[in-house]
């Protein structure tokens, strides 16, 4: 009890006004020591930078304290005023982070001090090197023993060649070797071997041969007399991905930038007379050709706007607080770069994995868009044949088949024969008549643990309640498993709807004017059934199209009629029956057509946005789901 009525006794003492006042001393005294550690000029700048000047000139000092904390701290979220039990370990606190930032301080003054008398030390050794240099120099023997050995271990490795990469080995060498994109390559053809040629964006999916393309097509426009590209005109490639720079332009690759005297990077000759030096990017190394910018939609924006800006001038300018044009010693090269700049006139062709909407609108609207498409299990087995012929393997039947169920990039199914062939050579001991079996493709299947990339799901015996959506990823389609049950509710007229969660809040407004279709088909109100729908598999879906195979589904289920099972239906149902245009058609038949489907369904107003017969599959477009029933339904 006693020692209740001691710490009761000590916490009223400190609320007496003496207490404030020692409160507000020692608060003023951190405020002296953060100052001088940082300086005025950076207290007030961190203080307006974390919201904390009204916090720093107020009267009551635990407010303060708050203040401090931010300063301190370097972070806005304090806002707590401390009460009169909090404000000894706020204080405790912030002395310690003080006291440590203090002796930091002191540590780092005192290494600056050992680090000058160091300098000092070494000053005198190192005039006498530069000494030696310069006497070398002179003598034109800049040559060291280190560096001699460094330049024959060189000379040494430049000798040592291995066999050209498979890759390289198959890479297409023209325009009819490019598999699956016909439409693709005319398109850029037409827009790149031309008088005037575009800039362009390519999209599609990885491995399908959009960078082979590109530099394919700037061959066959450099033999056209009309084009204006030369005989030597480059094909300059690079990666959006990596790209990177300084804001402050000291480094930019791309575009280009300035050596100032006193960074690393500048020439020794020009730093000693202080002259600037501009280094021109990749944008000036595509003068007159192409430049290529894999995976576009990666580039760091602010780099990207700085690219557009050099397409509008089709130069780079280069600026520097260094350069001086009346100094008489600046090298005239450096001299017309300072004031004409660096030539930046090429055509850039940008490739993209990126969905258009998700690519900056500015370069959009500069280019040209061509789309590549999605590459069929036919397209892979003929990149496969002729990528045997290439290697001069034989190979046992169904092995290109084979290959073509575990993957649908180009490049991934010359992978795969890689290292088919690799095998096969292994076991042979001989890479004479290599000869590349099914059994073999297997093995790596099975070590790189490959599985099928589509699964045949159509079948030709209908089904009652089940039926095939189409939905997209990127660009690439998908058949999507719906199937729905209805059974009489116990008591007419409440009935339930369960849906699965995962298929998302668009599936379910479907499942909603799906109802109205339903009544108005078949007369039949759905609050008469216990009606169950799933989607299997778990797949989201981000929009309407599953309108018509909802629908279709439930009065299958309710009247008991089969579907078909080898169509695939995609389409918005309105509250009237009618069917609404969605989009990725196009990309939805390559889904179906993975899935083994004979045909789809399409919204009337969507035919013109693919072509008959895309991909051997019978294509119907409808404008009510009557019409659809008509065409799913087995009566």
């Amino acid at each position: 009890m006693k020692e209740l009525l001691d710490r009761l006794l000590q916490r009223h003492k400190y609320l007496e006004p003496t207490a404030e006042e020692e409160l507000r001393r020692q608060v003023n005294v951190l405020y002296g020591a953060f100052t001088s550690l940082i300086s005025p000029e950076k207290m007030v700048l961190r203080a307006s930078k974390f919201s904390a000047l009204s916090y720093v000139h107020a009267e009551d000092p635990k407010r303060r304290l708050v203040g401090l904390q931010r300063l301190v701290y370097e972070d806005a979220s304090y806002d707590h005023v401390p009460n009169d039990e909090e404000v000894v370990n706020v204080l405790n606190e912030l002395e310690s982070v003080l006291a440590e930032m203090l002796a930091r301080q002191a540590m780092e003054e005192r290494l600056e001090k050992k680090i000058s008398q160091r300098m000092e030390e070494k000053q005198q050794d190192y005039i006498q090197e530069i000494k030696m240099e310069l006497i070398k120099e002179e003598l034109h023997d800049v040559e060291t023993p280190q560096s001699k050995h460094k330049l024959s271990e060189l000379e040494e490795l430049d000798k040592v060649h291995l066999t050209e990469s498979i890759m390289e080995r198959v890479r297409p060498k023209k325009l009819s070797a490019i598999v699956g994109q016909e439409r693709a390559v005319e398109a850029m053809q037409s827009k790149l071997a031309s008088a005037y040629p575009q800039h362009l964006l390519l999209y599609g999916p990885p491995g399908v041969g959009k960078t082979t393309a590109a530099r394919i097509v700037l061959d066959e426009a450099k033999k056209m007399p009309f084009t204006p590209f030369g005989a030597e005109a480059p094909f300059i490639e690079t990666d959006g991905t990596t790209l990177r720079w300084d804001s402050r332009d000291m480094t930019n690759p791309l575009i280009g930038s300035v050596h100032d005297p006193i960074y690393q990077g500048a020439r020794r000759d020009l730093a000693e007379t202080g002259i600037p030096e501009p280094k021109p990017g990749l944008v000036t190394e595509a003068h007159g050709g192409i430049l290529f910018i894999d995976e576009i939609g990666e580039m760091d924006p602010m780099l990207l706007n700085k690219l557009l800006k050099v397409l509008e001038d089709k130069k780079v300018k280069f600026e520097s607080a260094y350069y001086d044009a009346d100094d008489p010693n600046v090298p005239k090269y450096i001299r017309k770069l300072f004031a004409e700049g660096a030539p930046a006139d090429f055509i850039l062709i940008g490739a993209t994995t990126r969905n258009p909407s998700e690519i900056n609108p500015a370069i959009r609207s500069r280019c040209a868009e061509v789309f590549f498409e999605p590459l069929v299990p036919a397209d892979i087995q003929q990149i496969i044949m002729n990528a045997a012929v290439e290697l001069g393997a034989r190979l046992e039947d169904g092995v290109a088949g084979l290959i073509s169920e575990y993957t649908i990039e180009g490049r991934k199914a010359v992978n795969i024969l890689a290292d088919a062939y690799g095998l096969s050579v292994y076991r042979k001991g001989s890479k004479d008549d290599v000869f590349i079996t099914k059994d073999q493709v297997l093995r790596v299947a099975q070590i790189s643990r490959l599985t099928p990339y589509a699964v045949v799901k159509s079948s030709d015996t209908p089904a009652i309640g089940k039926i095939f959506g189409l939905g997209v990823s990127g660009y690439l389609g998908s058949a999507i498993e719906i199937e729905a049950v209805a059974f009489p509710a116990r008591t007419p007229g409440k009935g339930y709807y369960r849906f699965n969660d995962t298929a998302g809040s668009m599936a379910k407004d479907s499942m909603f004017n799906a109802a109205a279709a339903v009544r108005l088909m078949t007369g039949k109100e759905l609050s008469d059934y216990d009606v169950n729908v799933n989607f299997i598999g778990g797949g989201n879906i981000d929009g309407p199209s599953a309108g018509c195979a909802i629908t279709t589904a439930l009065i299958s289920a309710i009247t008991h009629t089969p579907v078909r099972q080898d169509l695939a239906v995609t389409g918005e149902i309105s509250v009237q029956g009618k069917v609404k245009p969605v989009g990725g058609v196009f990309e939805k038949a390559y889904g179906a057509r993975q899935a083994g489907m004979k045909g789809i369904v399409i919204p009337a107003e969507n035919k013109q946005d693919i072509p008959a017969e895309h991909l051997q599959l019978h294509i119907s477009g409808v404008s009510t789901i009557q019409e659809v029933l008509d065409i799913m339904l087995v009566k």
